[in-house]
């Protein structure tokens, strides 16, 4: 199974669909409830239940989740109707249109589960119906629509970022130590293609790193991500500096990161991140460890975007 370590628990949703067709004789027996089998549809939909909660166990790459809603609805079509849903089909037949709507809240979606109780309900039908039908058919079986995680809220993105970068290090501005955290928080920034106005080596001094995120405010650069400064040292000053020149503090910003970060490692409750407003600018205050400014942007990205609507007065 691939790496979901680094994926946020978020709400997702997934509708698919199939479709039997059959003879019309067929039809009428099902609306009848006829069948030599006895019931079909209540039968097929309680396979289709248990289908989709065994998806992890039918399909080996697929993790377990815990399916939070799932729901199974009929449409009886007449043949026009399914030529007209599925024109590459002409079969002149009427059928049973299949609809599976599910909702997670979870680290990975729920496609292939909705997907499977589909198909498992068609199959279901399939079987009911093959006693007094040889004609039957299980027709389109595909994935409607998705929603949810960071794929998804990556695509709402419809404006342009851009994004200043700022290390505050006395060993890296003295060029003791490589910087490494400032060169992740780039790369991540440009998957969601941001752009990256400026780049900056400071000293943990607090007058150079306010003058210097006054400037790019004033600049009405989007974002500026700070890294380093955020621990209980001596010389970690950034995060001090940084609240005396914000308008409005964002708390739940530097609560996702923390809480994201605790999850990996204890050592992450000493961190003080901190996220806030100066004009129409917001400032973000990552540790200055790679895998702490790694894992702060993968629990906020990219979510933490919307926030340029709401400085400029757009509301949520």
């Amino acid at each position: 199974m691939i790496d979901i370590v680094s994926k946020q628990i978020s709400l997702r949703t997934a509708k698919a669909s199939a479709i039997v067709i059959c003879a019309e004789e067929t039809i009428t027996q099902i609306k009848n409830n006829t069948l030599p089998k006895g019931n079909l549809l209540d039968i097929a939909k309680a396979a289709g239940l248990l289908g989709a909660k065994k998806t992890a166990e039918l399909i080996p790459h697929c993790h377990p989740i815990s399916i939070d809603y799932l729901n199974i609805d009929y449409e009886i079509l007449s043949a026009s109707e399914i030529e007209k849903k599925e024109p590459a089909y002409h079969k002149n037949k009427p059928g049973i249109l299949i609809t599976v709507t599910g909702k997670v809240i979870s680290k990975t979606g729920l496609e292939m589960e909705v997907l499977t109780s589909a198909s498992i309900t068609a199959l279901t039908i399939y079987d009911l119906l093959k006693p007094i039908d040889k004609s039957i058919e299980i027709l389109a079986t595909k994935l409607l629509e998705k929603e949810g995680g960071r794929t998804d809220a990556k695509n709402q993105i419809k404006h342009n970022i851009t994004a200043a970068v700022l290390v505050c290090s006395d060993s890296t501005a003295a060029g003791k130590r490589k910087d490494n955290s400032g060169i992740i928080i780039q790369e991540i920034l440009n998957e969601y293609n941001v752009d990256i106005k400026e780049y900056k080596i400071i000293p943990d001094n607090p007058d150079e790193i306010q003058n210097q995120i006054r400037k790019w405010a004033e600049e009405d650069i989007h974002f500026v991500f700070t890294t380093g400064g955020t621990g209980l040292g001596p010389r970690d000053k950034t995060v001090d500096a940084v609240k005396d020149i914000c308008e409005k503090d964002a708390p739940g910003i530097s609560e996702t990161m923390r809480n994201y970060g605790v999850q990996r490692t204890s050592w992450a409750m000493h961190s003080r991140s901190y996220a806030g407003s100066l004009h129409k600018t917001l400032i973000i205050c990552m540790p200055g460890s790679s895998n702490g400014a790694r894992e702060s942007l993968e629990a906020i990205l990219p979510g933490v975007f919307h926030a340029r609507k709401m400085l400029k007065g757009g509301g949520h």
